[in-house]
């Protein structure tokens, strides 16, 4: 689990493993190690970045094929 989400909060509370486990996920495609200490002051801002924008782009993906579902 991560330790701490700064200011951002979640507009459902209960969806924090499933935004966790994602967030492995995509580290671990990518071939980034996500310190298992939580602490993340030594991984490269790139590395951060790129697990951001690749959970991003699964969301909406994720968030399209659920509209698609409903509107059709």
């Amino acid at each position: 689990m991560s330790a701490s989400r700064s200011s951002n909060q979640l507009v459902v509370p209960q969806a924090t493993a499933a935004l966790d486990q994602m967030k492995y996920e995509v580290a671990q495609e990518l071939g980034i190690a996500i310190p298992q200490d939580g602490y993340y002051g030594n991984m490269a801002t790139k590395d951060a970045g790129s697990i951001g924008g690749y959970i991003t782009r699964r969301l909406v993906q994720i968030a399209e094929q659920s509209l698609a579902g409903q509107y059709k």
